[in-house]
């Protein structure tokens, strides 16, 4: 099992700002582009934290809206209203 983490959305106008927290938010995250998807790679732990999107998209937003442009991840997932991060291992 490797220790990177992944997580991909579909390309869409409403997911560019969530790419561009997440890769602000995790300086070893490498972005790589596909005509219909946007995927997000890091070394054993990867980051999205609530205040960092909703800087960028200027309204509130509930960390659930990831799932509306989720294609597909991996790691364990932890949720809570601030953050939602995935890892392998402790």
């Amino acid at each position: 099992m490797t220790d990177s983490v992944f997580i991909a959305f579909q390309t869409n106008d409403d997911t560019r700002a969530i790419v561009e927290a997440i890769t602000h938010d995790n300086a070893a995250a490498t972005v790589a582009r596909f005509p219909a998807m946007v995927k997000v790679d890091a070394p054993g732990r990867l980051v999205v934290r609530r205040e960092s999107i909703e800087e960028r998209i200027g309204r509130d937003f509930d960390l659930r809206e990831l799932h509306l442009n989720l294609i597909s991840l991996s790691g364990n997932i932890e949720e809570s209203e601030d953050e939602f991060v995935l890892h392998w291992g402790n």
